[in-house]
């Protein structure tokens, strides 16, 4: 990988217990892990300095040094996944910047992770950026699901939601293919500064974010920016057995 502006870094957090599909990161159907398919994938981004896996326990440790890659164990009584990207930060005094690529996203372009790297190069005073996608069929922005979000026209982040966003008043099918898009998926992936992130843990957990179960709005609420970068494909994550069956058939198919 190469270098850049930036100290930067990829940190994939990675828990064993998952509930709509079990064990998802160590399925293997493919040949090879999940969680291998989403390393591989982030060591295509050729900003970051390198991969490191964030695990909280030894089976999914174990499953990396297989492989080959980076870990390091972390409490497995992190609330979240950028608790455990935090807990990682503190050791590594020599980065500026950290990208938080969940591990349930094999299919993650290298150009996504260098974009969000790119947004807090090119805007020394955010704190962290994040990536969307145009949402174009009335099915997915009804979809609880699927988080949509609201940016302004310096591509700050107004607010997060899994209610449909903006909301049409009149509705007609052809806002869905308005250009600029009207409606827009947040890919859950986040470039954070060091220093930010590790102040992060200790922002008071706001309401909107307890009734929405997004942590993203704690950031918003305690005044900090989140950067938006646009992306035209969404990336997949795995989330339901069907989801993962579909990743199979992309990957044996290829």
């Amino acid at each position: 990988m190469g270098a850049a502006a930036s100290r930067s870094t990829i940190v994939i957090p990675a828990r064993l217990a998952s509930t709509r599909l079990p064990r998802k990161l160590l399925l293997r159907e493919t040949g090879k892990t999940l969680l291998e398919h989403t390393y591989r994938a982030a060591q295509r981004a050729t900003l970051p300095q390198g991969v490191l896996v964030a695990a909280d326990c030894e089976e999914i440790a174990d499953e990396v040094r297989r492989f080959g890659g980076r870990v390091q164990l972390t409490s497995p009584h992190c609330a979240s996944g950028s608790d455990r990207v935090a807990e990682v930060a503190l050791a590594l005094e020599n980065v500026d910047i950290l990208v938080n690529v969940q591990g349930d996203e094999p299919e993650i372009r290298g150009e996504s992770i260098d974009l969000a790297v790119k947004l807090l190069d090119c805007h020394p005073t955010a704190m962290m950026s994040t990536l969307a996608t145009p949402i174009r069929t009335r099915e997915q922005l009804l979809d609880p699901s699927c988080v949509k979000v609201v940016f302004d026209s310096s591509r700050r982040a107004m607010y997060f939601s899994r209610a449909p966003i903006p909301f049409a008043r009149t509705w007609n099918d052809d806002l869905l293919q308005a250009n600029p898009p009207l409606f827009y998926q947040h890919i859950g992936l986040y470039a954070y500064r060091r220093e930010f992130l590790l102040t992060m843990p200790t922002l008071p957990r706001c309401a909107i974010e307890q009734v929405e179960s997004l942590e993203q709005l704690r950031v918003l609420d305690a005044g900090y920016s989140i950067l938006v970068g646009v992306i035209e494909e969404p990336t997949i994550g795995i989330d339901t057995p069907e989801d993962y069956q579909k990743f199979v058939a992309r990957t044996l198919g290829d």
